[in-house]
């Protein structure tokens, strides 16, 4: 791969609880973005305060869509209980997880 590649950032930025009154809201969130030439998203939790195990899921769905459409997903900014959950669920291994919107575009830009 060139490293000259631009890639096509969708940033998708959830708020709030992420369980499963708001699972549905992101998922279109999702499919919004998979409608887009994007070929990455990043979705930056940066305003979500908690994540239930619905959430969890819908973020499981997103990333099997993202795959689907052969694009790349990944994730930044996340608190220390989201951090502790995906640790528990062993999540650190499926998404790639950025601290912060910064690092994930030097990241981005050195592929």
């Amino acid at each position: 791969m060139s490293s000259t590649m631009s890639h096509n950032v969708s940033v998708i930025e959830p708020s709030g609880i992420l369980d499963g009154t708001k699972a549905a809201e992101f998922r279109s969130q999702i499919n919004e973005a998979l409608q887009t030439d994007a070929d990455t998203l990043l979705v930056d939790l940066k305003d979500i305060t908690f994540i239930d195990s619905s959430g969890l899921g819908a973020l499981v769905v997103a990333l099997k869509a993202v795959k689907s459409k052969e694009r790349q997903m990944y994730i930044c900014s996340v608190n220390e209980q989201i951090r502790m959950l995906f640790e528990l669920t062993s999540m650190e291994r499926v998404f790639e997880v950025f601290s912060d919107r910064e690092a994930f575009e030097t990241a981005i830009a050195n592929r």
